[in-house]
């Protein structure tokens, strides 16, 4: 009989951890040395700008700028560059890339439950499992500080998020690959601030996000949308009920021929789905596209929703939303050997996600419109995330608690548990010198957050030529 592969030992996967602390000591990893990093951030953020709707651009710059915070959520591409001027343990793991308090939250699995997880991946790849840490624990540091909460309290939360994080990354470490392949996390409910988040995800509801983007269609025929092209065809909103409002720059409804182009891109799409799925969504009907901007490192990217029909009688009763959108490379790619490995970056976030979820959107997939690549799935089907603006020292330390597990596991499922525990060893010498990192890039953030607010990146953009979407 053939053997394809020959996995490593237990012992072997242990060496290799123990060896990275020769590469990267623990300790070290408090390191952020500013001289190292010459990259101007706001030439970096312009850089990043490249292929965006020109148009959109100040809106992105508007949204960070509003707090440190949300200048963070931006501001992967400098984080990236700042984290690629430091040393790493060349343990490497499928990476959020974009780990940070708010792309951690509740969604709808397939069977209907409500489960919380990691639920943004444009920035996934493969790259040191450090790097998320990292990003995820200054994030906490920054929420806490938008909250008002107590710096004892804000550092005792990272902390407690480490100890978790490296607590059950030994604990993976020993599980059956199976156990952990299927672990699922049994304590939510019971830990502030999860009821709140699961009560919001309750009410987040297709029906709930029909009401709030789409409006009754005054002509009963959709005429606005179909007089500028051809006859739709009938398998396609040809008695429209409902379409999407119109409030520009943030939701604007395509034209029949922009909506084609959209359409047509779910063609490919369809194929990456597995064939029940492919089944469940065929039942769908299309009835209106619109243009949407979306959260804040995403803004300026093109970013379509479909709404469409289930066979239902009543018009309204089975809605289901698409979301069609625009990956660029991950921000970590050029600092990377091989870079993501992927040739579509649409499936490049396809693959990290299912790596890195215990359970993914049952619509999750990937297309190609116009030569861009795009992502698709279900445009928020019972989200919900932390509420920044009703934080506590008690919630902040719960939600740590959660984030440490969570991220833990999918580091765990998409890479070597052993060789992480392995170089995480027992003590808190990981911990403290991660809280340092966050603390002093908390700072860093905060620079850089006055150096965009004082810059004329707003009023400049804002007199830029437009693009089409």
């Amino acid at each position: 009989m053939a053997i394809y592969w020959e996995p490593l030992r237990y012992s072997e996967r242990q060496a290799l951890g123990l060896r990275a602390r020769k590469q990267l000591p623990r300790s070290e990893q408090a390191r952020l040395t500013i001289a190292d990093c010459p990259r101007d951030p706001l030439e970096l953020l312009r850089a990043s700008m490249r292929d965006r709707v020109a148009h959109l651009i100040p809106v992105k710059y508007e949204r960070m700028a509003a707090s440190p915070f949300g200048f963070f959520r931006g501001a992967v591409p400098i984080m990236a560059a700042d984290l690629s001027c430091h040393p790493h343990t060349g343990i490497i793991t499928q990476i959020c890339g974009d780990a940070h308090a708010l792309n951690l939250g509740a969604f709808a699995a397939l069977d209907g439950r409500l489960v919380f997880d990691i639920n943004d991946f444009d920035e996934t790849i493969r790259a040191p499992f450090e790097y998320d840490v990292k990003r995820l624990a200054t994030s906490l540091i920054l929420a806490g500080r938008e909250a008002g909460i107590k710096r004892s309290a804000r550092h005792g939360a990272v902390l407690h998020f480490l100890r978790q994080y490296r607590t059950w990354m030994h604990r993976f470490a020993a599980m059956p690959v199976l156990e952990l392949a299927r672990y699922q996390i049994h304590r939510l409910a019971e830990m502030e601030p999860m009821p709140a988040i699961f009560a919001q995800a309750e009410r987040s509801t297709p029906q709930k996000i029909l009401r709030a983007l789409t409006e009754p269609d005054a002509t009963g025929s959709g005429s606005d949308l179909w007089r500028r092209g051809p006859a739709p065809p009938r398998s396609f909103g040809a008695t429209l009920s409902r379409v999407f409002r119109s409030a520009p720059p943030l939701l604007e409804r395509l034209s029949y021929r922009e909506a084609g182009a959209v359409l047509a891109a779910l063609g490919p799409y369809v194929h990456t789905l597995q064939p029940e799925r492919q089944h469940f969504l065929h039942q769908y009907c299309p009835q209106d596209v619109a243009f949407k901007v979306v959260g804040t490192g995403s803004v300026g990217l093109r970013d379509y929703v479909i709404y469409c029909e289930g066979p239902g009688c009543q018009h309204g009763s089975d809605p289901l939303f698409l979301q069609i959108k625009q990956e660029a490379a991950s921000a970590y790619a050029r600092y990377l050997p091989e870079g993501s490995g992927h040739s579509h970056q649409g499936h490049r976030v396809v693959e990290g996600q299912r790596a890195m979820q215990l359970t993914s959107d049952p619509f999750l997939g990937y297309t190609t419109l116009e030569g861009r690549d795009y992502l698709v799935r279900q445009l928020s089907d019972h989200k919900a995330s932390l509420d920044l603006d009703h934080q506590s020292a008690a919630s902040l330390l719960g939600y740590a608690d959660l984030c440490g597990e969570v991220l833990s596991r999918g580091h765990a499922r998409a890479g070597d548990p052993v060789a992480m525990a392995a170089y995480l060893g027992s003590s808190d010498r990981f911990d403290q010198a991660i809280l340092s990192f966050a603390r002093s890039y908390a700072d860093k953030t905060e620079h850089d957050w006055k150096l965009l607010r004082g810059s004329n990146l707003l009023r400049s953009s804002r007199s830029g030529p437009g693009l089409k979407r």
